[in-house]
């Protein structure tokens, strides 16, 4: 990922929710892609809407053997634990609305975090930079790192 600190700083006009400038569709920036664990979709979407209080997210990705995978859940964006369904690997999650540019979520297993991802808006709300990290059972956080660009 490339740029400076200050192009996170831009201000970015809010006009509703905090997390207003989140929702919409979202398409990889596959050269922007610095994983430490796992290998980069070949490409990916994402797209964050709202459905009553909760906030709603899904990815839609296809690896680098070729094959579809999607993912989806929701939260209230008030930083609160919710139950999730997710099997063996998280039971409860919460999302943050940080501010108008920050939007972060964590996946917790028997009320232990595991995964954080933090979503960081640059360019007016026309970029959102990803950076997922994951902590494993030997202390080990390996992050990844991508960025978004808004869909018309």
């Amino acid at each position: 990922m490339s740029g400076d600190a200050a192009a996170f700083d831009e201000p970015i006009d809010v006009t509703g929710p905090i997390y207003q400038n989140f929702l919409g569709s979202w398409a990889l920036d596959v050269d922007s892609c610095d994983f430490e664990q796992g290998d980069p979709p070949q490409t990916a979407s994402y797209r964050i809407s709202e459905d009553g209080d909760e906030l709603v997210f899904e990815v839609d990705w296809i690896d680098v053997s070729g094959e579809a995978h999607h993912v989806s859940f929701r939260a209230r964006p008030d930083g609160s634990l919710q139950p999730f369904k997710g099997g063996v690997l998280a039971d409860s999650l919460s999302v943050t609305a940080v501010s108008e540019s920050a939007l972060h979520s964590s996946a917790y297993l028997n009320g232990v975090e595991l995964m954080i991802a933090q979503r960081t808006l640059s360019n007016i709300g026309g970029a959102m930079h990803l950076v997922q990290t994951v902590k494993l059972p030997d202390g080990t956080t390996p992050t990844n790192r991508s960025t978004y660009h808004r869909q018309q």
